[in-house]
C-alpha cells in the first residue's frame, strides 16, 4: 500500500490516500458566505482522495478571524453547495470542518459581546480583527446550561453540511479553539460537571462529537487533534493521557477518523519519535487514522506502507499545487508557495498556482 491506493472510509469510496488539509484562507465575502472564487480553489484540488475545507463557524460566536466562512445561515449553505456540487462533478470527496474559535476571538467580531471559554483565562496575545491588531481580552466562562446550546450549534451545522451536499464533517478540536480549550488543563479550571477530571474536560468534545454522529452518522464525522500545539496559551498536564482518552472516547462512539497533527519536519515544528501519539492512539482507536504534520511524498508512503496511517494529509504543498497527486506520481518539483497570500488577496495565491503540462 502506499499514498496512491485507493481506500474505503466506511462507505466513501477514496480514490487515493493523499487528503487536502483543512486551511484558513481569508477570502469569505459578506456574511462570511464562501467566496465564489472557492468553487475554482477547491475544484482544482478534486484529485484528492478527500478534500477537508477550511474551518467553518458553527455560529456567529465562533467567529475570530478576518473573512473566514461559516456553516450556519442560509446564505452559507447555498454558496457551499456550489462548490460541493462542483467537487462531485469531478469526482472528488469533500468534509466541512466544523470550528469554533472560544477564546480566540475578540468583541470586534462579536458585536461587542466577549468571546466565551471554559474558563474566564486570557490569551497574552494579539489579534487581527476588523478594526485592526488588537490585545485579546479576557474570555467569558461559558455557564453550564450554554454548552448544550453549543452543543447544539455543532448539530444544526453538520446538518446543515449535509444540506449542502459535503459527504461528511470533520470537527475542529484542535489548535487551541473551543473543543480544545475544554479538554487541556492549561485552559479549563472548571470546577462543574465540564472541568477538573478528565472524564469531565472530555466531556463537551464528545458530547459535541456524538451529537455530530448522531445527526449525519458516525461514519461521516471526523475528528482533528494537535496533541503538541503550544500557541493561543494551550499546555496540558499529561498530553498522552489527555489525548488517549480522548481517542478512546471517539472510538466508542464510533467516529470515522481522527486527524492528528503531529509535526515530523518543515515549517509546522518537529516533534521526536520518542514524544510522538501516533502509534498509541492507533493502539486504542481502531476507525481510520489520519496523519498531518510536514509530510512529503516519501514520508507519506512510509507510514501508510507500515500501516501507521491510513491517509496522510497535506496543508501548504495542496496550497500551492492544486494538482499535488499528480506530481507526487510522477516525482515532479513542486510549485513555490507565496506565504503573502495566504490569507489575503482575492485569486493571487489562491486560484493561480499553475498544473502540470501533460
Amino acid at each position: 500500500m502506499d499514498l496512491f491506493s485507493p481506500y474505503a472510509l466506511d462507505r466513501i469510496d477514496l480514490r487515493n490516500r493523499i487528503v487536502m488539509a483543512p486551511m484558513t484562507r481569508c477570502r469569505a465575502v459578506e456574511g462570511n458566505v464562501p467566496n465564489p472564487l472557492a468553487i475554482t480553489y477547491y475544484s482544482q484540488r478534486a484529485s484528492a482522495g478527500l478534500i477537508i475545507t477550511e474551518g467553518s463557524q458553527v455560529s456567529p460566536m465562533g467567529v475570530g478571524f478576518i473573512r473566514t466562512p461559516g456553516i450556519h445561515s442560509r446564505e452559507q449553505v447555498f454558496g457551499w453547495e456550489k462548490i460541493t456540487r462542483q467537487v462531485h462533478n469531478l469526482g472528488g470527496r469533500i468534509f466541512l470542518q466544523l470550528w469554533h474559535v472560544g477564546r480566540v476571538s475578540h468583541p470586534d467580531f462579536l458585536n461587542g459581546k466577549l468571546p466565551v471559554g471554559p474558563s474566564a483565562l486570557a490569551i497574552d496575545d494579539e489579534i487581527h480583527t476588523p478594526m485592526g491588531k488588537k490585545r485579546l481580552e479576557t474570555p467569558r466562562e461559558l455557564e453550564t446550561d450554554e454548552i448544550q446550546e453549543v452543543i447544539d450549534q455543532f448539530r444544526i451545522a453538520a446538518i446543515n453540511a449535509d444540506l449542502a451536499g459535503f459527504d461528511g464533517v470533520e470537527i475542529h478540536g484542535a489548535n487551541g479553539y473551543l473543543l480544545d480549550q475544554f479538554l487541556r488543563t492549561g485552559s479549563n479550571v472548571r470546577t462543574d460537571a465540564y472541568g477538573g477530571s478528565l472524564e469531565n474536560r472530555a466531556r463537551f468534545p464528545v458530547g459535541v462529537a456524538e451529537a455530530v454522529a448522531g445527526a449525519i452518522g458516525a461514519d461521516r464525522v471526523g475528528y482533528r487533534i494537535s496533541p503538541h500545539f503550544t500557541r493561543h496559551g494551550m499546555s496540558d498536564s499529561d498530553p498522552e493521557k489527555t489525548f488517549t482518552f480522548l481517542a478512546h472516547k471517539l472510538d466508542k462512539a464510533g467516529i470515522g477518523y481522527m486527524h492528528l497533527e503531529e509535526p515530523i519536519g518543515g515549517r509546522m515544528g518537529f516533534v521526536p519519535p520518542e514524544n510522538r501519539l501516533a502509534r498509541k492512539i492507533r493502539a486504542v482507536y481502531k476507525g481510520t487514522l489520519m496523519l498531518n504534520g510536514g509530510y512529503g511524498a516519501q514520508a507519506g508512503n512510509e507510514v501508510i506502507s507500515t500501516g501507521e496511517a491510513d491517509l496522510v494529509s497535506f496543508g501548504v504543498p495542496f496550497l500551492a499545487n492544486p494538482d499535488l497527486p499528480e506530481r507526487f506520481r510522477r516525482g515532479a518539483s513542486l510549485n513555490r508557495e507565496d506565504p503573502s497570500t495566504f490569507y489575503e488577496g482575492e485569486d493571487k495565491g489562491y486560484t493561480d498556482y499553475p498544473k502540470l503540462g501533460k
